[in-house]
């Protein structure tokens, strides 16, 4: 069975990924970083590992 992606909750419009800030040993064993906007749906997700980044408050934070 597959796994749902993760889901990251920020207060800020544009957020980082590397798909290791939670790997010890750091971006070498991510992908490379790249830098995301969140745009008026309120969520955006990296094109590398699938991340979800969900703006606080926003339209899509169901929290």
């Amino acid at each position: 069975m597959g796994t749902n992606p993760e889901t990251v909750i920020t207060t800020s419009h544009r957020v980082r990924c590397d798909g290791a800030d939670d790997i010890r040993g750091g971006a070498a064993l991510g992908h490379p970083r790249v830098w995301i906007e969140i745009d008026e749906r309120g969520y955006a997700e990296c094109g590398y590992c699938d991340r979800r980044f969900v703006l606080k408050g926003g339209p899509a934070d169901h929290a």
